[in-house]
């Protein structure tokens, strides 16, 4: 397994006026090659975590793994977790600095103290696993459109090689298409490059589609670890909790009520298209 979360609290300004327990007794494994969606109202404790994993912030108690090791250890090399464990913010372009797209996504590896030939591959690849073409190397970014701006963030943690890759609302404030894309290359990325994705969002839709495994928070603890088809199930428990399901997983469930044999687990149109005209076939 990558990661062991083991009983993490966080507490911010404890023992003042301001005291908030945000995480409380997490616990958590990441598997390699996992595709977790992490998904909660705002203030439930899902960017806070994140920040955990890759020791940006550090636990009131309890502690993290990474491959073993104890992230809290004295003599543990938290540059290189970090290095390892890339955190994509939300609205990343806001980040970007550098006058060339080269000289952003090749920031991290000349960080790293690579060479110059191993920052130069690096920042190739990583361009090119974000579907941008070479001839944005010399491009300013600030002169790219939104979706492009995004990718190339992404890219320049890419050019670090990390083995998880977290994604803080990748698409908040693109139009469809720009946010398809990104999903889509996200995807893309987590089959063909075999990395770890933790991606956290307020879509239903979106993680029905692409997780393998949902990860519910409610203030600071988490309520749900399991399958996206298992987690909606409770859609009525997510409502409570100012969540919703995916939009089929209601209109499954109206036709079910309807007297249609449809299959109410289903999360994606797809999924619910098969559903759908099976159940009208038997019923000719």
């Amino acid at each position: 397994m990558l990661m062991i979360v083991d009983k993490l609290n966080y507490i911010y300004s404890p023992g003042n006026a301001y005291e908030k327990h945000a995480l409380k007794d997490i616990n958590l494994v990441i598997e390699e090659r996992d595709f977790i969606g992490l998904i909660g109202h705002t203030g439930s404790g899902k960017s806070t975590l994140t920040q955990h994993l890759n020791g940006l912030m550090r636990g009131t108690s309890g502690t993290i793994f990474y491959k073993g090791e104890d992230i809290y250890d004295k003599n543990f090399n938290m540059k290189a977790l970090r290095s390892k464990v890339g955190l994509v913010f939300q609205y990343p372009e806001h980040q970007l600095f550098e006058t060339t797209v080269y000289k952003d996504v090749s920031f991290g590896p000349k960080n790293l103290g690579f060479e110059q030939l191993e920052v130069d591959l690096r920042t190739y690849d990583a361009i090119k696993m974000v579907g941008l073409s070479d001839d944005v190397l010399d491009a300013s970014p600030f002169e790219l459109s939104g979706g492009q701006k995004r990718r190339v963030a992404i890219a320049g943690v890419l050019a670090m090689k990390p083995e998880l890759l977290i994604l803080d609302e990748p698409t908040a404030g693109l139009d469809p298409k720009g946010r398809d894309e990104i999903l889509e290359q996200i995807a893309r990325l987590h089959k063909e490059s075999n990395i770890t994705i933790i991606l956290v969002s307020h879509s239903m839709e979106d993680v029905a589609k692409y997780a393998n495994r949902l990860v519910v928070m409610n203030k600071g603890e988490i309520v749900y670890n399991d399958r996206p088809h298992e987690v909606f199930k409770h859609y009525k428990e997510l409502e409570k909790i100012g969540l919703a399901a995916p939009q089929v997983t209601y209109v499954m469930n109206e036709l079910k009520s309807r007297g249609f044999s449809v299959d109410t687990s289903a999360t994606t149109v797809e999924e619910a298209k098969v559903s759908i005209l099976r159940a009208l076939r038997k019923s000719l």
